[in-house]
């Protein structure tokens, strides 16, 4: 069942922290991709881990097999941010971009090493632009390939998972021809909402 732990004023404040993280994030992807990123509405809510799946599915309409990349990263506030896209698009975001990468050290990039690449990117540049917001500097743990062609509902195990709730803030990200859409999720645990809590009275606070 969704928890209801920050006030209005407080998820207003995240929200708008998030809109200024995005900013940060598609203008990174963009000069890695040399085309116009499109970007959505920061959605927030706490949810327990079990409906972590399906909150995300009806958020994105998702119910195909997806390709997922999960980055930890820690401060006073720690969590996990994936990088989610449906499997069947990761082949046109790799067609556009094969033409510069045969310049460079690759001969051609992979799907995997393609998305690993966008999930760097998009996580680094949105979770350290909200997290400086609020006076925090994270640290990242490499980013991983969660799965390619697997279910939302094999991307949030909850029986692997060691917390019963999570704050989940999705935002996504689409080429101009919406062709390719990646979601970033960010994923919380319970401690770190409270702080999260606390970090956002504060700065609240301070205005």
């Amino acid at each position: 069942m969704r928890e209801n732990v920050f006030t209005e004023e407080q998820r207003d404040a995240l929200q708008e922290i998030a809109n200024l993280a995005m900013g940060q994030a598609a203008a990174r992807l963009a000069r890695l991709l040399d085309t116009f990123i499109e970007l959505s509405v920061p959605r927030v809510c706490v949810v327990g881990v079990a409906e972590a799946a399906q909150t995300l599915r009806e958020m994105t309409g998702i119910d195909q097999g997806v390709t997922a990349v999960r980055q930890g990263f820690r401060s006073d506030i720690k969590g996990e941010a994936l990088v989610i896209c449906r499997s069947g698009a990761v082949g046109h975001l790799c067609a556009l971009v094969n033409d510069p990468y045969i310049h460079s050290a690759y001969e051609t990039i992979s799907q995997t090493e393609l998305m690993v690449d966008v999930a760097n990117v998009l996580t680094g540049a949105c979770v350290s632009c909200i997290l400086d917001q609020l006076n925090l500097t994270p640290i990242f743990s490499p980013p991983g390939l969660l799965g390619e062609n697997i279910s939302l509902d094999d991307v949030f195990q909850a029986d692997l998972l060691a917390w019963r709730a999570a704050l989940l803030l999705e935002v996504n990200f689409a080429l101009e021809n919406h062709c390719f859409r990646a979601h970033l999720v960010m994923l919380m645990a319970e401690d770190s909402i409270s702080r999260m809590d606390d970090a956002l009275s504060a700065l609240l606070a301070s205005v």
